[in-house]
């Protein structure tokens, strides 16, 4: 069973009324108002395009970039490459397969990548899809183990895949046929969200949803090595949650990961060997320079920690429970999301908060995306917007 981030919010709704979906007394957590901010610098929208979107639905679909072009999909099916300069369609398709008398979404959720020649992304009916990049022609969809919640991942002839019941898949990037499969364990209960491949020197890196991180040849799938990083502890089954969905970072001989109800940590990558550990629990992804690692916790305060060691340097804590989106580095700035749509900027070495703007009232989740000293982010709604900041 996979629980999303807003599933939290109703349970923490419900220990307010004096109940449970789990039993017990459940800790009361008051969501912050969205700061107030004297914006240091205007922030200018300079485009704005569209998919459809859906609001009542988690979706982490967000925007990836290749070669000036940002591509987007929509659960219902539609994929869409856009102008990065100008905003304007380059292709648009629909893979959802409708009928005079019926209509069957495609359910995309995984993520949209992108390489030299193909736009892969996947749903929740464990279909994976690869289209011609520079025509949107479907050139091969592929039935796959389990619904993909975490973006495909192309290295050279292979698109590594990690489906939401635990299966790790390498296909081949012209076909879609099968190369190799592996299971990994899935416990019972276990947070919506899947960790992305990272690869590195021939070998896949990823997190599961049993608190470890775990390395693995992409030429056939053999394990290399496999290290622990958080623990189940605790009473509820929240407390034992420990899953890694992060998406492993790769620095020289160092994997940078964090896990849920576990710690940051920096594993050596010949032998996956802990370096360094601290103690600090997270679903998100990392936003790394030279010397830190940007991480929004698992109660959404916004944290810089030391790449030498793991260090605080720095901690914002104005954010609690504003489900926020994975943090991107903008020009000297981190920027994140909220739930109600507003994107914050925060000062890169302070953690101070300099300005914000309300996107969309439908809400962000999906991670921002800059490329070209633009901002580009996708609401829930569907709606594609690019910023830049003057």
């Amino acid at each position: 069973m996979k629980l999303s981030k807003c599933l939290f919010t109703s349970v923490f709704m419900l220990s307010l009324a004096g109940c449970s979906l789990f039993g017990g007394e459940e800790e009361v957590v008051q969501v912050s108002p969205s700061p107030t901010v004297n914006n240091q610098f205007p922030i200018q929208q300079i485009w704005q395009n569209s998919t459809a979107g859906n609001t009542h639905i988690y979706s982490l679909l967000g925007p990836i970039n290749y070669d000036n072009a940002i591509y987007v999909a929509s659960r219902s099916g539609q994929v869409k490459a856009i102008d990065l300069s100008s905003g304007n369609t380059l292709w648009d398709v629909n893979l959802s397969k409708s009928t005079l008398f019926s209509s069957h979404t495609a359910l995309f959720s995984g993520g949209v990548s992108a390489d030299d020649k193909y736009v892969y992304v996947g749903s929740e009916r464990a279909v994976v899809y690869a289209l011609e990049r520079n025509t949107g022609k479907v050139i091969w969809e592929k039935a796959v183990k389990g619904e993909v919640l975490a973006r495909p991942v192309s290295s050279e002839d292979k698109v590594i895949l990690h489906t939401a019941n635990g299966f790790l898949q390498g296909l081949n990037r012209d076909t879609g046929d099968d190369l190799w499969d592996l299971s990994l364990e899935v416990p019972p209960l276990s947070l919506r969200g899947n960790s992305t491949p990272t690869i590195a020197h021939g070998a896949a890196i990823v997190g599961d949803d049993n608190g470890r991180v775990n390395a693995y040849y992409i030429n056939d799938g053999q394990l290399i090595w496999q290290q622990r990083i958080s623990q189940p502890s605790g009473s509820t089954e929240i407390a034992k949650l420990n899953d890694v969905d992060s998406t492993p970072v790769v620095e020289g001989n160092l994997v940078y990961s964090v896990g849920y109800n576990g710690n940051v940590v920096a594993l050596d990558l010949s032998n996956g060997q802990i370096v360094w550990r601290k103690e600090l629990g997270s679903t998100h992804s990392f936003a790394v320079d030279s010397t830190r690692l940007f991480v929004v916790d698992q109660d959404d305060n916004v944290q810089a920690v030391s790449k030498n060691g793991g260090a605080e340097i720095w901690k914002q804590t104005g954010f609690l429970h504003r489900q926020l989106t994975d943090p991107i580095i903008y020009q000297n700035y981190i920027i994140v999301g909220d739930f109600e749509g507003y994107l914050y900027w925060l000062n890169i070495d302070t953690g101070e908060l300099a300005a914000k703007t309300q996107v969309s009232s439908s809400g962000l989740i999906s991670k921002p995306l800059v490329v070209d000293n633009k901002l580009i982010v996708q609401a829930k709604n569907g709606d594609i917007y690019a910023f830049i900041k003057n």
